[in-house]
């Protein structure tokens, strides 16, 4: 683990460091922590001393590298080390915050799918990102397994400007520390104390904070501020002079300087109020403060800027949120001083925000990612003789986070055979990948199942997954069925379709369902999504967006607040649709409705096709399936996993897929549902119930099970229907 952080300095990202280690090692990890700079002062560094499982390496006093400058260790000497650490005794993750940094350990290819990068150094705002700083963060992202945000409103900037962060974005909390031990007191002082802790710089308020007891004494409270921390920024020149000054000249103003980590909790905990009051120009901020939540585990009521993030944290009607002028601050103070109630309903909301960011928690969070980037091998493999995987086809989309499921797995030596078209390839790798195999797993039922079933031997297995597109086309008329081990549907409907066009055995003919990443997907919803509708992919015209238009219409007879947001790209970006009359005929004529339809034009919104589907579900409540057909449809799945409804009309195996209580017969139906669900107050409800059912059937992780047995043991599933058509009767 390596921060681009100096131990010696305690501010935001040296308490990061420290957390992340101790976090790390309560999750089971060996860590080894490579620092930047020599130690002048333990503060930080003796804590991970003296824990399990960490280990320091001091470049500087073990003159590991022999030109080290005085101001710590540069970007490129700290991926050097790491690269040499690594060639040593190689690690299974690397942990590194710094974009910098993280830019540089993404070019080292021994790393590249070993980094968790945390990310914080970036523009957090979409006219500040440029084209180069998009490019080094997409880097970034490709070569991280995981992309560690601080908060979901970081992690939702991240993944809609660099689509590649889409699928590796996880969510890493600030991790609290506080000694089991150390508690605030519960109530105010007749002298009220007020702790600020960390750095001191312009934005952060905290030269206006010195003159807040001078302030709160005019308003009847007798008031005294401690501040504790020494890192005081250099410029401007004549503010840090200013500020200095403050510090030590200013009636009740305390300036303890700094301390250790433990100290400086034990000594907020004497005080009555925590302040992370700062400029509004950091109101657009995507990070949480690590402060507020320490004063918060301490049971302070802290004093802080009004933005969406804190009123998500705190509530919307938290008595201490502050304004841009000290005022503001001086009269929230003022009024929990006066009552009680007030103080402590405060203290109680900042110490339950702050319960989710125990080093429990954390450690919690990561033992789940460490089981989802180093996964155990599976029955019956042998690391050291791994089962041979091919994969073959020449549109990988749809299979591709299995293909890296099964490529992680210790047991699996997994390499793909990406076609250039359906039967364009290179014939001599494939036949040098079907005589090295064991299993070889064909995406499509095209050309390239025919090629592998023609050099299958007796020995290996071939498994074929057939989709829609094929099911009508001549190559499963042309395979030989009797050299494939396993013909997988993803839906019950279409392995029955398959079974009557094709004519092949009925046990040969298995379902393995679509997935739905339900980590990914599981994020908080926003305020109002239970009025939101969406729909993914309208092109071609089966997908039938005028019956989408037709549901939206009658919810807006009932209610004008639902609205329709359609992710998709618009069909004259396939050429093959465009250049077909009929299917721009209907387009135009649907389009045309939206304009000319007042109801429709204000209610409509088109957004953006793109990966970052988790992002966009958090607005929406309701997605409507209303094709003519399917073979799936993973976009229900995919609003109930991540809290929203699915809404479907039915068409051809839909109830083998869905519940039926998610089916409904025509649009006016479905409106109906809907509204009557929202405005009955069902909302709630009914997701938690779509959620549990899809998740229970579709999760990522059963269908990568069931992938893993068919895949390593050659375990068939039943042919059976799924278990959501059980469910659904």
């Amino acid at each position: 683990m390596y921060g681009d952080v100096d131990l010696n300095i305690i501010d935001g990202s040296a308490i990061w460091a420290q957390s992340m280690a101790q976090a790390l090692a309560a999750a089971g990890c060996e860590v080894t922590v490579l620092l930047k700079a020599p130690v002048r002062t333990d503060r930080l560094t003796a804590p991970l001393e003296k824990a399990d499982g960490i280990r320091l390496v001091r470049p500087y006093e073990d003159r590991m590298l022999s030109d080290l400058g005085p101001r710590g260790l540069t970007p490129e000497q700290a991926v050097e080390l790491m690269g040499r650490l690594h060639g040593r005794k190689p690690f299974d993750l690397v942990v590194v915050r710094g974009r910098r940094l993280a830019g540089l350990a993404a070019q080292e290819e021994s790393l590249t799918g070993r980094l968790w990068t945390y990310l914080t150094d970036f523009p957090h705002s979409v006219d500040e990102i440029t084209a180069t700083a998009t490019a080094e963060l997409t880097e970034i992202a490709l070569a991280s397994r995981f992309v560690l945000c601080q908060t979901e409103e970081l992690r939702a900037f991240l993944e809609s400007t660099v689509p590649a962060a889409c699928g590796r974005s996880v969510l890493f909390p600030p991790v609290v520390v506080v000694p089991a031990d150390v508690a605030a007191a519960g109530q105010v002082h007749a002298r009220a104390r007020l702790a600020y802790t960390g750095k001191f710089a312009p934005r952060w308020n905290t030269l206006e904070m010195t003159g807040l007891p001078e302030e709160l004494n005019r308003l009847g409270v007798d008031a005294e501020l401690v501040m504790i921390g020494d890192k005081i920024h250099a410029e401007p020149a004549e503010w840090a002079k200013r500020m200095r000054k403050a510090l030590e000249s200013t009636p009740n103003v305390d300036w303890r300087g700094g301390m250790a980590r433990a100290d400086a909790l034990r000594q907020s905990a004497e005080c009555d109020f925590g302040l992370s009051w700062r400029d509004p120009d950091m109101d657009a901020s995507l990070e949480l403060s690590t402060k507020v939540l320490e004063l918060g585990a301490l049971g302070l009521p802290v004093v802080l800027n009004r933005t969406p993030m804190h009123e998500a944290l705190l509530g919307v009607d938290y008595p201490l949120f502050a304004g841009e002028d000290s005022a503001s601050v001086v009269t929230a103070i003022a009024r929990a001083y006066h009552d009680r109630a007030v103080y402590a309903d405060a203290a109680e909301r900042c110490r339950s925000a702050a319960a989710d960011h125990s080093l429990e928690r954390a450690s919690e969070r990561l033992r789940g990612y460490l089981a989802e980037a180093l996964p155990a091998s599976p029955e019956g493999t042998d690391p050291e003789r791994p089962l041979k995987v091919v994969i073959a086809g020449h549109d990988l989309k749809f299979f591709t986070r299995l293909a890296e499921y099964l490529d992680s797995l210790p047991g699996l030596d997994v390499r793909i055979d990406e076609w250039e078209g359906l039967s364009t390839h290179d014939q001599y790798r494939s036949r040098e990948l079907a005589a090295w195999a064991d299993v070889v797993i064909c995406e499509w039922c095209g050309p390239n199942a025919l090629f592998y079933a023609k050099w299958k031997r007796p020995d290996q297995r071939l498994i074929v997954r057939l989709h829609r597109f094929e099911l009508y086309a001549e190559w499963p008329r042309r395979l030989d069925v009797s050299k494939v081990d396993a013909v997988v549907c993803v839906s019950p409907h279409y392995a029955d379709l398959t079974r009557e066009i094709t004519g092949w055995p009925h046990d040969k003919v298995v379902v393995l369902p679509n997935w739905v990443d339900d980590r990914q997907l599981d994020r908080p919803k926003l305020a109002g999504a239970e009025y939101s509708l969406g729909m993914i992919g309208i092109a071609p015209s089966r997908k039938r967006l005028d019956r989408g238009l037709d549901v939206l219409s009658e919810l807006r007879r009932m209610d004008p607040r639902y609205t329709l947001s359609v992710k998709t790209k618009q069909p004259w970006d396939y050429w093959w649709i465009w250049n077909r009359p009929e299917e721009r005929a209907y387009f135009e004529k649907v389009y045309r409705r939206i304009q000319r339809d007042e109801r429709l034009a204000s209610g409509v919104i088109f957004d953006g096709f793109g990966p970052d589907v988790a992002t966009w579900l958090r607005r929406i409540g309701f997605v409507l399936s209303t094709s003519d057909d399917e073979s799936f449809h993973l976009a229900p799945a995919e609003c109930a996993a991540s809290g929203g409804v699915p809404a479907l009309l039915p068409w051809p195996g839909a109830d083998t897929i869905y519940d039926p209580h998610w089916i409904h017969d025509d649009a006016v139906a479905m409106a109906e549902a809907i509204h009557g669900t929202v405005s009955q107050g069902g909302f709630a409800a009914e997701s938690e119930r779509a959620r549990a059912e899809i998740t229970s059937v579709y999760g990522l992780g059963r269908v990568r099970s069931l992938w893993s047995d068919l895949v390593v043991g050659g375990r068939v599933p039943d042919p059976a229907p799924t278990d959501a058509a059980v469910a659904g009767g």
